[in-house]
């Protein structure tokens, strides 16, 4: 399902709504990532609109007035898509479509849409197939896919079988067949993690375009692709680390984000097993992001969905080197705030300039040896305390 396509700016109008139980500020603030999203997936943003509402319409999401108003925009503008920040029901989708005569997208779709454009590796493209016909399967009802057929026509539809049931027929024919890959590969990787011994195994988390692959590289010396961009990372990479004399596995994962698509957590989960697997966790936030509670909170949610919450984790605060114009924000007034007093331990740094990476690595050390000698009691002495280290 997975095409490649020729880079092709488009132009776009997005869609949000006030509610009452999420601002106009909050929804400028989801339209922000909306667009970088949409900027990501190669699309230029012309307008957005919203619109207050108790709840959604069920069959056209936003009332016909404002519908009206952004069918005037885009057929004026020449706008190619619409993209709504709330994923549509199939009937909302189809209803819209009718009414703008213009191509509709919503969240998921979306992120589905960069995935597919992110995936490099043949276990990546296959996750990324089988969460896009997931959410298609649904959608099919009332339009005809066009879908390259596998099989002969002759002798392979059922009496009176119609366009769309054979569509059906087809994409739950592929989604079976996609799964059956996946747990063929998912073996392969659970072997490859079971052969790399009794090392302790740390994974980097944390929402999109935090900064893990720029502080996986810092910490392994090593030159993994890492890009001002959403979902720059999407096959887990694993490095030996060595912090002063102890050697341990790092992960760096998918980056996790709001409303991030179900069927992708569902495809994702050998990916996510990375996470689910490891010994330590170092959760990383974007310190300079106006949102970055709530992408903590959004994290702590995921983490909590895979069975991973309660892992001993790290919080790393990065990018600080973004906050120098601020005064109040220096490193020593960070240590404290209520930031640095959780229950977590807890370092601020800038990866990009490796400041403070040598406060990170002593708490790497300090938390992988207790870890290494609960597995191996009898080996402490291999790994002195910090203090008697240095």
């Amino acid at each position: 399902m997975i095409e490649k396509k020729e880079k092709l700016i488009e132009k776009v109008v997005i869609v949000g709504i006030v509610t009452s139980g999420q601002t106009q500020e909050k929804v400028d603030e989801y339209l922000d990532e909306l667009e970088f999203l949409s900027s990501t997936a190669g699309a230029v943003v012309q307008k957005r609109f919203t619109q207050k509402l108790d709840t959604p319409r069920p069959k056209t999401f936003l009332g016909s007035g404002k519908l009206l108003e952004i069918k005037d925009y885009i057929d004026d503008k020449k706008i190619d898509i619409i993209i709504f920040d709330d994923e549509l029901s199939p009937a909302q989708q189809k209803n819209i479509e009718k009414i703008l005569e213009v191509k509709v997208m919503d969240r998921t779709r979306l992120i589905l849409d960069i995935f597919a454009q992110r995936a490099q590796t043949s276990y990546a493209r296959t996750q990324v197939e089988l969460a896009q016909y997931q959410y298609l399967l649904p959608r099919l009802t009332g339009m005809w896919t066009h879908l390259e057929r596998q099989r002969g026509g002759i002798g392979m539809r059922g009496p009176g079988e119609t366009e769309i049931e054979t569509d059906r027929r087809i994409v739950r024919d592929k989604i079976a067949l996609l799964k059956k890959k996946l747990v063929g590969i998912d073996k392969q990787m659970s072997v490859q993690r079971g052969n790399r011994g009794k090392l302790v195994r740390a994974a980097l988390v944390g929402y999109t375009n935090v900064g893990k692959s720029t502080l996986m590289n810092v910490l392994s010396k090593s030159d993994i692709f890492a890009e001002n961009k959403l979902f720059a990372t999407l096959d887990t990479t694993v490095r030996k680390i060595v912090v002063y004399n102890i050697p341990f596995l790092l992960s760096d994962t998918v980056g996790f984000i709001r409303k991030l698509p179900t069927q992708l957590i569902e495809s994702f989960k050998s990916t996510l097993n990375e996470v689910t697997e490891a010994d330590l966790l170092i959760h990383i936030l974007d310190i300079s992001h106006s949102n970055f509670e709530e992408h903590m909170q959004t994290v702590n949610q995921i983490l909590s969905e895979i069975g991973a919450a309660e892992k001993p984790t790290i919080l790393v605060f990065n990018k600080i080197d973004r906050l120098d114009g601020d005064e109040d924000f220096n490193l020593k007034n960070l240590k404290k705030t209520w930031l640095a007093k959780t229950e977590m331990p807890t370092v601020f740094i800038s990866a990009v300039n490796k400041i403070n990476i040598g406060e990170l690595k002593d708490l790497l050390y300090k938390n992988v040896r207790e870890i290494h000698i609960k597995r191996f009691p009898y080996n402490d002495f291999l790994y002195p305390d910090l203090d008697e280290l240095k």
